[in-house]
């Protein structure tokens, strides 16, 4: 991947990314006066297909920004909003979970200087369904009270769209790890990473992540997403990666 833009220009960069992701599979992208409506007519499950997007500072209360949300979101279960400047997100993040939305500070970063050497484990390419009651088990795990509904199903249509490559870790012939690479253009994002609770702490999450980064080859970025306040981004910097962008995700589950 060689060496990173300066940070300006990488946060630019990983936001053109984030949009055109969306902007390929969305068929609703409105512009309201702080920002973007996006919508995925087709996946009204997939939240991160289904939001209003805050590119500037709103200035609005929290029940404003909600009244919002209900008008532009009407129709789906969920309500989220995404947050691209941290500073008008922040003042905000109290007064969201005061009404039941979960909120979540994410750090977008960006694949700059080789890490030191993995664990030896055996890591295998496999059909992207090999995985498939991992990503159950990933759904539950943060979702308890939903349902997966239509998800997965629209979830694997967009990722195959984007010639996604699925790594696994297999113990006694289960997958108990996997890894998820999409390629768009001359990039690549790390999109999903996921150990079994009972197998993490043994070099797993590390020898998935250094697994993709191998397989994305010579590109001009690569990408992974880490919660900013969590632990898996320290594992990403350990591994090369360097914080590009942040941005805030704030979302209302169905029934909440």
């Amino acid at each position: 991947m060689g060496q990173g833009p300066p940070g300006a220009l990488s946060a630019t960069r990983a936001r053109a990314w984030h949009h055109d992701a969306q902007a390929a599979v969305c068929d609703v992208l409105e512009p309201w006066e702080h920002g973007t409506v996006v919508r995925a007519t087709r996946f009204a499950d997939y939240y991160d297909f289904n939001l209003v997007r805050v590119e500037r500072d709103p200035a609005m209360s929290v029940e404003g920004l909600i009244a919002f949300a209900d008008q532009a979101l009407a129709g789906l279960a969920h309500r989220r909003m995404d947050f691209e400047i941290v500073d008008a997100a922040e003042p905000l993040r109290a007064g969201f979970e005061a009404k039941g939305w979960h909120t979540d500070r994410l750090a977008w970063m960006r694949h700059e200087a080789p890490g030191p050497a993995g664990p030896e484990i055996p890591v295998e390419e496999v059909p992207y369904d090999a995985v498939h009651e991992l990503r159950v088990a990933w759904h539950r795990e943060d979702f308890p009270d939903q349902g997966l509904g239509d998800y997965l199903a629209g979830a694997k249509e967009v990722a195959l769209r984007r010639g996604a490559q699925v790594l696994a870790v297999r113990a006694a012939g289960a997958p108990v790890a996997f890894a998820q690479l999409e390629h768009r253009g001359g990039s690549a994002e790390i999109a999903q990473v996921y150990v079994l609770p009972e197998h993490r702490g043994s070099g797993l999450g590390t020898a998935m992540t250094a697994a993709a980064i191998d397989a994305a080859g010579d590109v001009q970025d690569l990408w992974i997403v880490a919660d900013d306040e969590g632990r898996p981004k320290e594992l990403y910097a350990r591994l090369g990666f360097r914080p590009a962008w942040t941005t805030y995700e704030f979302l209302r589950l169905p029934g909440s």
